[in-house]
């Protein structure tokens, strides 16, 4: 009896401490899983990249850094002749889409410099690659900038992910290839939750850069651009695409009778810094464009306290790569925006009745 008393008690120990390491392990898990659960509380299933907060100072910087650096490109291969243009196809209106050595590099120079300067942020550029590049040689984006360190003090932080960044590696191809200079721009605009907050746009042969960021600064050049008056005189100026200027002076004519002077030119950035500088009272744009072709210049016109809108009088949206098009048409002024919605939209409107 004794005997079986004494392996009794043994064999009691031996769970107790079978117990004991059981209890150690589940402690363990539950720390584990204690921990687990309080990091998705804080953090939410989101990529660590997107809880990331940027400094808008400092994008801004690294976009003036961006399009300067494809002007740079631009110019180079323009002065070179080496162009080597292709066609992407033909345009809604059926005119031809070029593209050339000078968009593909600049946007790789562009692109990259801003992924590496601020790897959390989205990204959308006309152009893409079209096979697997080497940009080892491309350095991150700088993110100071004299200009904008002395004109803005100080700075917002905004996270990642409400951020969408619109590159225009060449605006004008058209005309690039034309040499018709003065039309070509680089372009960077920051969206912040849909909204065109910071634009930049260069001019890679005066080189010239403006820029601007919505209720902050503006660079020296656009200092002064907000006291032109739009309408100079009795005569409206619109400034209109080349590529279909016939039709737009049609439209034109209809809204404003025989006192209007239409004025063609190349590439939106550099219609929508005519409107900025005086040079015309309104860009009116009646057919499809993308929109990293209008955003720096929507951003620019909304720090001077201008407006571009679709030709219903709507706000754009740069807030999602899958809707690159704008199918409404442009109207961007300076001033007096109401009166030229309202002269069109009552054309518009005709036309939709089929009158």
């Amino acid at each position: 009896m004794a005997s079986y008393d004494v392996r009794e008690r043994a064999a009691t120990k031996m769970n107790l401490g079978a117990t004991v390491r059981v209890n150690k392990c589940g402690v363990c898990v539950l720390v584990a899983l204690m921990l687990l659960v309080a990091a998705i509380y804080k953090y939410g299933n989101t990529p660590e990249l997107k809880r990331e907060a940027v400094s808008l100072r400092n994008l801004l910087s690294a976009a003036i850094d961006a399009a300067e650096r494809g002007g740079r490109i631009v110019y180079d291969i323009r002065e070179a002749a080496t162009l080597h243009e292709k066609s992407k196809g033909k345009t809604k209106e059926g005119a031809n889409d070029p593209v050339t050595d000078g968009d593909l590099k600049s946007h790789l120079a562009m692109f990259y410099s801003l992924q590496k300067a601020f790897p959390g942020i989205k990204i959308i550029s006309e152009e893409h690659n079209l096979n697997e590049v080497d940009v080892s040689s491309v350095s991150p984006a700088a993110t100071l900038h004299p200009e904008v360190t002395t004109a803005i003090p100080d700075d917002q932080m905004v996270p990642a992910e409400d951020i969408r960044v619109w590159i225009d590696p060449l605006d004008a191809t058209q005309e690039y290839t034309e040499n018709l200079r003065e039309y070509v721009t680089t372009m960077v605009c920051v969206a912040v939750r849909g909204r065109p907050t910071i634009g930049v746009i260069h001019k890679p042969f005066s080189q010239s850069t403006a820029w601007a960021w919505v209720g902050k600064a503006v660079s020296p050049s656009l200092r002064q651009a907000g006291n032109q008056a739009a309408l100079k005189d009795d005569t409206a100026h619109i400034i209109v695409s080349r590529s279909h200027a016939g039709d737009v002076k049609a439209v034109a004519t209809s809204a404003f009778g025989d006192k209007i002077e239409v004025i063609p030119a190349g590439g939106a950035g550099y219609k929508t810094l005519a409107v900025v500088e005086g040079k015309a009272d309104a860009y009116v744009h009646s057919t499809i464009i993308k929109k990293w072709d209008l955003c720096a210049g929507n951003a620019i016109l909304e720090a001077l306290h201008g407006n571009m809108t679709t030709l219903q009088g709507k706000n754009l949206d740069y807030g999602s790569q899958d809707e690159y098009k704008n199918e409404g048409g442009v109207l961007a002024t300076l001033t007096n925006h109401s009166f030229y919605l309202q002269k069109l939209q009552v054309l518009t409107n005709k036309k939709e009745k089929g009158a």
